[in-house]
């Protein structure tokens, strides 16, 4: 009697792309996934990107990025309304240490860019949480720029897979176009740096 053939390699590739897919899309069962540990809220075992920061060529950028949306106060939102400006998208959850970390930078460039009246938006998208969670977070820790709620985890599919992980901040040129990203956490002069490159070139 002979032996039963190996299980196909292949197979196996195609299982772990499939778990990958899913824990994009938030629906992954994995404990350690992004949407899981949002879920649980106990910020165990937390996995951030490592901050490496990437800048795109103007003519090496994407499509303009599409997004709609409502702030975390309910206010309808289209990211259209930003075209012209450049626009700085931070994904963050308030159960992610990493987006504890980085808030008073966020704000910081936030308000130097305000400072110079320069043509820049910010705008959050709070991933898989409650909206009033997230509301009461950045009150606590005085965020003055709009978020919005991405409680089923949707809006980062729009991101065009530049957001992996929780923390992602990204920097979209007035076209629309992502023009920089920093995986992971981000520090307030890297984040200024990364907008005056992208102001300057219009």
């Amino acid at each position: 009697m002979s032996p039963s053939p190996p299980r196909p390699r292949r197979m196996v590739v195609l299982g772990a792309a499939g778990l990958a897919a899913l824990a994009l899309t938030g629906c992954s069962q994995d404990p350690n996934s992004i949407a899981a540990q949002a879920k649980s809220g106990d910020q165990k075992g937390y996995v951030s990107g490592d901050g490496a920061v990437e800048t795109i060529p103007a003519a090496d950028r994407a499509k303009p990025v599409t997004m709609s949306g409502e702030l975390l106060d309910g206010t309808p939102w289209d990211i259209t309304s930003t075209r012209g400006s450049v626009l700085v998208l931070n994904v963050w959850g308030s159960w992610c240490p990493p987006c504890v970390a980085e808030a008073p930078d966020l704000q910081k460039a936030w308000e130097s860019v305000q400072e110079k009246s320069l043509p820049v938006q910010f705008m959050g998208i709070d991933f898989r949480e409650e909206a009033a969670r997230g509301a009461a977070f950045n009150k606590k820790y005085g965020i003055t720029y709009p978020s919005l709620s991405d409680e089923a985890g949707v809006l980062i599919l729009r991101l065009q897979g530049k957001a992996p992980t929780v923390p992602t901040t990204l920097v979209l040129d007035p076209k629309g176009r992502i023009a920089a990203r920093v995986n992971g956490t981000v520090d307030a002069s890297t984040l200024i740096g990364l907008v005056d490159d992208v102001v300057a070139e219009s």
